[in-house]
């Protein structure tokens, strides 16, 4: 028969700092990745909102850019319009994103 000893030598209360380490860790790669998930979201967004008023200005006005990207949650930044063509940078939060748009003829 085996006997053991009640005092494995005092090394009992060492998990507790290592786990309490291991879910700090694991907090902060949660928080990182919810970050990095936010703003691929938020430029994917960018991208959608200039696409979009592009479109609206190039087959109608400025106004129109500019009331489509405020329904895709942007601000139109800049909207140039040279013989067809139609430029717009729109930002979303910290992302801007820029599209163009030719009239078919």
């Amino acid at each position: 028969m085996v006997r053991c000893s009640k005092d494995l030598g005092g090394d009992g209360g060492q998990v507790v700092p290592l786990m309490a380490l291991v879910v700090i860790v694991a907090v902060v790669a949660m928080l990182l990745v919810a970050r990095v998930g936010a703003t691929a979201a938020e430029r994917a967004r960018a991208r959608n909102a200039a696409d979009a008023a592009a479109l609206a200005g190039v087959t109608g006005s400025e106004t129109d850019a500019r009331g489509v990207a405020e329904a895709n949650g942007a601000q139109l930044e800049r909207f140039v319009r040279v013989d067809g063509v139609v430029e717009v940078d729109v930002r979303v939060g910290g992302s801007r994103a820029s599209a163009r748009a030719v009239r078919a003829r």
